[in-house]
């Protein structure tokens, strides 16, 4: 038990990190030293790899498309990658999901007059007080500059620079508003944290999110895909339908390994011990959520261990999306 909640402190940090959840001073000094390297995909299409999550870049002579801005900070950094490839301005900025790393930068970008668009469960999240259990801290709302101005329920399509772009909700995976974006004419998709390339994934179960949801979408866009489709993943390298294959059944595996113990009656201790995860620990297991605590997090988020009430004052959430820093 000891050494489970050691783990749970280690990765806690971890993940208030990834997330831009608790950004201290030293963190912040840390963005000094991000650089935002560009990767391109096709002759409009590019990946832009920093610190949070990936971005998507559509680059042509209707618009330039963003998909997610990462934190506030490397707001400047990221409008001068894109400077690099194009003098247009960004004109749409398209969410995957609420979570910090991956909005951060959206006042900044509102203010320059980028339109937001992401799922109506987004904006919601966004715009109230939200607390993540899994990493115990509360979420203060947005400001109103970086709010999504367009929401969809289900789906919608952009005409743009010489491709269909159809941005689609796939319900109850890594949160609750969860937005795949695929790229027809390209064969591109970018997955936001729906799809975490080369380690264990965050679901997470206080926004909405389900391990059954997160196959689920992983099958939904593997049907779309051939073996020449590449997939920007919400965290890791560029990848292909292969990887993807392996990630869901990496998903698939541990997940129903879990399962089997709760049903046996088994409490997390008990799972913990038994070693679910083993065979895939080595290859998914050394990211920001070790072994336990993937554990610990699939059987909150099938329902088989409560999830304890917000600490009483929670942390709270250093702003890191209403300022150029």
């Amino acid at each position: 038990m000891k050494q489970l909640a050691t783990q749970i402190i280690r990765s806690v940090a971890a993940t208030a990190l990834l997330l831009g959840a608790a950004v201290t001073a030293s963190a912040q000094q840390n963005f000094d030293n991000v650089q935002i390297r560009t990767q391109k995909l096709t002759d409009s299409v590019y990946m832009l790899i920093g610190s949070g999550g990936n971005i998507g870049l559509s680059v042509g002579p209707d618009a330039v498309f963003m998909i997610d801005d990462q934190y506030a900070p490397l707001t400047p950094k990221i409008e001068a990658a894109i400077k690099a490839i194009t003098p247009q301005p960004v004109k749409f900025v398209i969410n995957t999901h609420w979570h910090g790393d991956h909005t951060g930068g959206n006042v900044n970008m509102g203010k320059a007059g980028a339109l937001i668009i992401a799922h109506d469960n987004v904006r919601r999240r966004l715009s109230t007080d939200q607390f993540i259990d899994f990493m115990r801290a509360r979420v203060a709302p947005m400001a109103k500059e970086g709010l999504p101005v367009v929401t969809f329920s289900q789906d919608v399509t952009f005409h743009i620079n010489g491709d269909e772009v159809v941005v689609f909700h796939v319900p109850s995976a890594h949160t609750d508003g969860d937005g795949i974006i695929r790229f027809r004419k390209a064969n591109i998709f970018h997955m936001g944290d729906v799809f975490f390339n080369g380690f264990y994934p965050f679901i997470d179960y206080s926004s909405g999110g389900t391990p059954d949801g997160f196959i689920a979408a992983v099958d939904r866009v593997l049907a779309m895909t051939d073996d020449n489709t590449r997939i920007i993943p919400g965290h890791g390298p560029l990848a292909n339908k292969a990887e993807l294959v392996a990630y869901r059944n990496m998903l698939a595996g541990t997940i129903g390994n879990i399962k089997k113990l709760v049903a046996e009656g088994k409490n997390l201790d008990a799972v913990v011990a038994a070693k679910p995860t083993a065979e895939f620990d080595e290859r998914w297991g050394k990211g920001f959520v070790p072994p336990a605590r993937y554990i610990e997090m699939v059987m909150k988020g099938l329902g088989a261990i409560p999830v304890n009430p917000p600490v009483a004052p929670p942390p709270t959430v250093a702003p890191t999306n209403d300022a150029r820093k």
